[in-house]
């Protein structure tokens, strides 16, 4: 039970987060990834972060629109469009990172410093460990399993 319930905390408070960002926790997936060059063509991004070419489309206009990230040619596939995030997106990405430090810091308020850091090393290692037995492939992929969405904060240790 104690797991599931700091799941659910932590994604309620996450989905809080990134509500205002257009497609939300994915939204922030495809903004960080732009922002920080991860992947390259719209089609790869879709790709990594397992979202159907439609919808990938669809998200992609939704932040374009609200002068997030751009689509540009790509110098080396004239076919493809590089997804890149704005100085806007960019600006907007620190605040949504801010918040989702702010959420987990909230959700460990109980704990004091050196029982925070504890925790956060004993979870990498539990993570470590469970994904070692049944490796996912994407956060996306991992989220889809425990039927959540949960943006990967970038910033976070």
């Amino acid at each position: 039970m104690g797991l599931g319930v700091v799941l659910r905390a932590y994604a309620t408070a996450a989905h809080a987060a990134v509500a205002d960002l257009p497609g939300g926790p994915r939204g922030y997936q495809v903004l960080s990834a732009a922002a920080h060059s991860t992947v390259g063509s719209q089609l790869a991004l879709a790709q990594h972060l397992v979202i159907d070419r439609t919808v990938m489309t669809y998200l992609l206009d939704d932040l374009e629109t609200a002068g997030l990230i751009e689509r540009r040619p790509d110098p080396s596939d004239r076919r493809a469009r590089r997804v890149v995030a704005t100085d806007k997106g960019s600006e907007l990405l620190v605040t949504l990172d801010h918040r989702l430090r702010e959420a987990e810091a909230h959700l460990l308020a109980p704990l004091d410093d050196d029982a925070r850091e504890t925790f956060r090393s004993q979870l990498r290692l539990i993570a470590a460990s469970a994904n070692a037995l049944d490796p996912v492939e994407t956060p996306c992929d991992l989220a889809d399993q425990a039927d959540v969405e949960l943006p990967t904060p970038t910033l976070l240790p």
